[in-house]
Formats: structure tokens, C-alpha cells, sequence
């Protein structure tokens, strides 16, 4: 059984353990829809209550293979979050999405109007082929996604998407909002200017990273915000021990940063811990986080997780991260 925790003020309550559906999506013909099914059958069957997509992973494909199978289940059996930002569009109409391998005949405009909002659910909820989607973010309003544009996305949004959201949860068409992120910063500034849920935060609070400890976190705990933590792995580096393949932020990790993630496998391993496992549970002891939410993309990868999730991490591991200034204290 995998511990539930409570998101921000609502009564949605989601799996410590849950589910990114980006590479469901992104990996294209990668993987077959059986196996697609198969992935997402094991994260249910192994205790996994949340899922999340949005119309960006595979420009639709993830929403319509989690869809397929979530389908199939009772509706109050899961919680699911997509969202909004990104119209899918036609190929003429639009740009493709270089990170994405599938052959979906459709591209993507950027629309953070009200207007865009409903009409992005409703194509969202018609690939999932379900009535209803618990949590909805507002995706990437921020300056990774956006560089100098940023502030006039920002702009857009805070009179226009999120707004439409904000009467979305009103209306009770979802039950909570918020915004889906790789920088807290944004974050913080949306939590002083209007009513959140929560926030789907990818790769700024983890084994590696700590940064939102000094006011972000304390700030979400005081207003009773949610952290769902995306990329826990940073995408990539905290999981591999293989050069080669280590990423961060989805691009070839830089030196000193594997050096550091090496720093930490190493204290792991000292304690007989499996560097993974440390990497998932770790944001899960701060109140804050709600769920961490790895990208799965093989059936072996849901049966991994679930293991390293219950996994024993002796306190004294915590400890001399700490003392080693290779990773925070929390708590």
C-alpha cells in the first residue's frame, strides 16, 4: 500500500508514489499501445492512484494511451491532471515539438487566453475519453520555457488562462488548479496573486537540488499549497552511474553536476542504499510535497519505482548528506 497525502485544501488525495505520463507520449512508436496499456496496468495494479499528462507529451499520444487504459477503471479510482497552454493544432498551423518522437499529424501553438482553456479541456478530455480530469495546470509560463517573452506570456495568463481556471474550480468542472513548472520562482509570484491548489514543480527540489528550501517551501506550507515534484531524477542523472547517459534537464548533464550526483551515489551505497531510492523519497520529506511523479516508460521501470519508493533509507543517510553538504537537511 502506498501512503496518500492531501492536496492543499481539497479532499483530492494522491499516491506519495504517482505517475508522469510524458514518456507514455514522447517516446512515440518506441513503444507499442499493448505496451503502453501494460505500463500503465502495473502502476494501477501496484497501488499508483495519480496520473498525470498534458497535450505537449507526444503532441496528444500520452493523453490518449493513458486514456485507454484509466478508461477502463472505476473514475473515482484515480486521480488524473492534464494541462492547459498548448493548443494542438494543425501541422500548417502550429510548430512541432523537437523533444517528441511520435508521428501524431498535428503540432502546437502557445494560447494562454480564457478563451483556450475550455477548448484545450475539452480536446483533452475527448483523446482521454473520460468526462472529467481532477487537477488542472497551467503548463510552462515561465522563463525556462519562455526566455525574454516571459513576462508577456505571464501577463497573458494572469488575465487569461488562469483566470478561466480559477472559474473552472468554481464551477466545480475541476477541483483543483494550478500551475505545471520547471522554476519555483514562478510559482511563488502566482501564490501572491491569486488562489492555488498546487504546483507540479520538475526538477528544482530534489537529492540535487534545494534552492526552494529557503522561502518557497515554507511559503507553500503557510498557505497551504502542494508540491507535486516532476523529474525527481533530474531527469536522468540521479539514476544512472553511466557518463554517457546522464542528463539534466533533459540535455547531457554538465561536469560539475555529475561530480556532485557521483558524490551522493556514493554516500548511498554507503549505507546500502540504492541511490534512486534516496533520490524518490527524499522531496517527500519536506510537508510541502504531496507526490513525486517519475516518467515511466517501461513496465520494469513501474515494478522499480514501486520497489525503491518502500524502500528502508536509514535516517543516518540524511545525516551525512547534511553534514557533507551534498544534500539539505528537511525537517
Amino acid at each position: 500500500m502506498i501512503a496518500t497525502r492531501t492536496i492543499g485544501r481539497t479532499d483530492i488525495e494522491v499516491t506519495e508514489l504517482s505517475f508522469g505520463g510524458a514518456p507514455l507520449g514522447a517516446v512515440g512508436d518506441r513503444i507499442s499501445a499493448d505496451t503502453a496499456d501494460a505500463i500503465v496496468q502495473g502502476a494501477h495494479q501496484g497501488g499508483i492512484r495519480y496520473f498525470d499528462t498534458a497535450p505537449l507529451y507526444g503532441h496528444g499520444l500520452s493523453e490518449k494511451r493513458l486514456g485507454a487504459t484509466l478508461r477502463a477503471l472505476p473514475r473515482d479510482d484515480f486521480v488524473l491532471s492534464t494541462k492547459v497552454g498548448r493548443l494542438l493544432v494543425p501541422e500548417s498551423e502550429g510548430e512541432r515539438y523537437a523533444g517528441m518522437r511520435d508521428a501524431e499529424p498535428v503540432a502546437i501553438r502557445y494560447d494562454y487566453s480564457y478563451d483556450a482553456v475550455r477548448r484545450s479541456l475539452d480536446a483533452s478530455l475527448e483523446r482521454l475519453g473520460l468526462d472529467r480530469v481532477d487537477i488542472l495546470l497551467c503548463h510552462d509560463i515561465d522563463v525556462w520555457t519562455h526566455g525574454d517573452a516571459q513576462p508577456g506570456i505571464y501577463e497573458g495568463a494572469r488575465s487569461g488562462a488562469l483566470t478561466a481556471m480559477r472559474d473552472l474550480r468554481e464551477q466545480g468542472v475541476v477541483r483543483a488548479i494550478g500551475l505545471g513548472v520547471n522554476e519555483w520562482a514562478v510559482c511563488s509570484r502566482v501564490m501572491d496573486e491569486m488562489d492555488v491548489d498546487c504546483f507540479l514543480l520538475a526538477g528544482r527540489f530534489t537529492l540535487l537540488e534545494q534552492e526552494p528550501l529557503d522561502a518557497f517551501l515554507p511559503k507553500c506550507i503557510e498557505r497551504n499549497v502542494s508540491i507535486i515534484i516532476g523529474g525527481p531524477y533530474n531527469s536522468g542523472i540521479l539514476a544512472t552511474d553511466d557518463r554517457r547517459r546522464a542528463t539534466y534537464d533533459y540535455k547531457p548533464a554538465p561536469e560539475h553536476l555529475w561530480q556532485r550526483a557521483q558524490a551522493i551515489r556514493r554516500m548511498c551505497e554507503s549505507h546500502g542504499v540504492d541511490p534512486r531510492a534516496a533520490a524518490l523519497q527524499y522531496p517527500l520529506r519536506h510537508p510541502a510535497v504531496a507526490a513525486v511523479i517519475p516518467g515511466v516508460w517501461a513496465v520494469e521501470e513501474v515494478e522499480t519505482n514501486l520497489g525503491l519508493i518502500g524502500a528502508e533509507v536509514p535516517d543516518a543517510l540524511w545525516r551525512d548528506l547534511a553534514e557533507a553538504d551534498l544534500a539539505r537537511a528537511v525537517g
